[in-house]
């Protein structure tokens, strides 16, 4: 399983994360808006969880795939 790291661009801090109730490794995908933008999120492939991506010094963290 590929693991998303995510990366603050200004300090550089990194994280990775897996789900806490399947411990599946999230990956780094995008949720698609009523209105046509995507947000970048953290899904669990295994029970489909999501959440937002995780933010560093007031922005969000980057995940390059």
């Amino acid at each position: 399983f590929y693991m998303a790291t995510y990366e603050c661009s200004n300090c550089g801090m990194a994280v990775n994360a897996s789900c806490a109730k399947c411990d599946t490794p999230l990956e780094n995908d995008y949720l698609s808006l009523d209105d046509g933008s995507k947000v970048q999120i953290s899904i669990c492939r295994s029970c489909e969880g999501k959440i937002k991506s995780p933010l560093c010094c007031g922005e969000d963290m980057s995940c390059a795939v």
